[in-house]
């Protein structure tokens, strides 16, 4: 990969965590502000909070691997 690839990854990385980060907090605020009265929504938010972080660990695994074969 080129320098440009890899800094399109580190790019999706940042996005990803800063959208991971974004999620769990929602689920912080449910946690903290609308329980127990709020239950229904835990599922769909706990599913958004694990997809969120799923591509963060997946795009950062990529940037890894890119990493690595340059060296």
């Amino acid at each position: 990969m080129n320098p440009e690839e890899i800094k399109a990854l580190e790019k999706e990385v940042k996005k990803t965590k800063r959208l991971a980060n974004e999620q769990a907090s929602v689920l912080h605020d449910l946690i903290e502000d609308k329980l127990p009265e709020g239950y229904q929504e835990i599922m769909p938010v706990a599913q958004a909070t694990y997809d969120a972080c799923l591509a963060w660990a997946d795009a950062n695994k990529k940037l890894l691997a890119a990493v690595a074969a340059q060296a």
